[in-house]
């Protein structure tokens, strides 16, 4: 032990101790390749608030990352896990099944937007999902390419960042990675559709026959790469090309599923059933829980004991997911996210007539950005992109940025945020805007 690391200081609680103080301990204790956006430490909070060691109270418009769709410890979610607690936390569901799991695969499968019978495996990770989707794809194709496309946002793994595409800062530095996975330009809003057409086309040509790729994996909004959705003619020509070459359509709806689009899996404002969907973030409440959902002859592909993890579809994640589930329906949260959604984005207009700094807004239910580009140039404004967010900051509202130029403010608040609050934020938004 360092000694200058007496036993009084190495305390688990943070009931002691200034934010500026936890945050010398965090610089000493935890490396920098975990990037820390905060410089203060939260001490509890409820529904769209928390509140920090020092008792500064903000509104939480990031959600952990679109994770707290359902908001902050929400009653029902807490009694669930709480209940749970009581009577196991662990079996490994490999090992001792049981119940609670199958009963929410049958949930989800009852949900989700697939093209007959369907089947649900759980994982830990949104990353964890997208590698498992991937496995039983190859699996069932006995194919090994993968397409995916520029922009997007896929995890922090290997293979998972292999597939992102964006470099800084998550794929500097820890290549070589996994082969034959190719990437085209995202048909979003903002670009043409045959130049997708045309890039696929030369893949096909170029470097990978059609008869050799398993997947085209694609998120139906972009999340990290700047909350970018697809055009919806894109979404049914990749149906059409997966089906025209054997191909599985996998659509990652880690950070769009669970009611955030106004839908509870953006692909039902498309029309199009995937082939397989993967999710995570929202659906257990701040748990760790993720899934993989598919057609039931692709999601059977895999031999027993292929899929699976020690952790995976943990009970008290699987308890928060009935709970969830519970109160989607019961809030009706798919409307009022589509509600809150335009609520904002009338905001933002209004906003963008005063600022001329202020580029695209785009929005598909609550899962709204706008973009900040130099009112000269057009180019992306990472730096005021930065500031207005640190003004927010220090108005007590918590903003996430994202785009591949970083120059993206996206709005993730709970869809329980209570009017009020909601107004209180957005009138901070209407200040720093201005």
């Amino acid at each position: 032990m360092n000694a200058a690391l007496k036993p009084s200081a190495l305390t688990s609680t943070t009931s002691a101790g200034t934010n500026a103080e936890w945050h010398a301990r965090r610089l000493a204790a935890t490396p920098r390749g975990v990037a820390v956006m905060g410089d203060f430490f939260i001490d509890h909070a409820k529904n769209s608030e928390f509140w920090d060691i020092e008792g500064r109270r903000f509104i939480d418009f990031a959600g952990g990352i679109a994770v707290l769709n359902t908001g902050h410890v929400h009653p029902k979610v807490q009694a669930a896990i709480a209940a749970q607690l009581q009577r196991f936390t662990h079996s490994c569901y490999q090992v001792v099944p049981y119940a609670e799991y199958v009963s929410l695969a049958e949930r989800i499968n009852a949900i989700v937007p697939i093209q007959g019978p369907a089947k649900t495996a759980f994982f830990s990770t949104g990353a964890e999902a997208v590698e498992n989707a991937i496995k039983i794809a190859r699996s069932h194709t006995k194919r090994s390419g993968v397409i995916a496309f520029s922009a997007a946002f896929h995890g922090r793994s290997m293979f998972a960042v292999a597939l992102t595409g964006k470099v800084q800062p998550y794929k500097a530095g820890f290549g070589p990675f996994p082969p034959e996975i190719y990437h085209a330009p995202f048909p979003c809003h903002c670009a043409s559709l045959d130049d997708t057409k045309h890039a696929i086309e030369q893949i096909f040509k170029c470097d990978i026959e059609p008869a050799r790729v398993a997947a085209i994996i694609f998120e139906p909004v972009q999340g990290e790469g700047g909350f970018n959705p697809i055009q919806a003619e894109a979404v049914k020509w990749l149906r059409e090309l997966c089906d025209q070459h054997g191909i599985l359509l996998i659509a990652d709806e880690v950070q769009t599923g669970f009611a955030r689009t106004g839908k509870m899996f953006a692909m039902e404002h498309y029309g199009v059933s995937p082939d397989l969907i993967t999710m995570a973030k929202s659906m257990a409440g701040g748990t760790t829980l993720s899934a993989v959902s598919g057609r039931a002859d692709v999601m059977d592909a895999p031999n027993p004991g292929g899929l699976g993890g020690t952790y995976a579809g943990n009970p008290l994640a699987v308890a928060a997911a009935h709970a969830v589930l519970d109160v989607m329906a019961e809030e009706k949260l798919c409307e009022r996210a589509a509600h809150l959604g335009a609520v904002l984005k009338a905001r933002l207009e209004v906003a963008k007539t005063k600022n001329k700094a202020m580029g695209d807004i785009r929005a598909l239910g609550a899962m709204v950005a706008c973009e900040f580009v130099n009112p000269q140039t057009g180019a992306p404004d990472a730096d005021l992109t930065k500031q207005l967010q640190q003004a927010a900051l220090k108005k007590g509202l918590l903003l996430l940025t994202c785009g591949v130029y970083g120059n993206v403010i996206r709005f993730l608040f709970p869809l329980t945020i209570e009017d009020n609050v909601f107004e209180e934020a957005l009138q901070i938004l209407d200040q720093v805007f201005a």
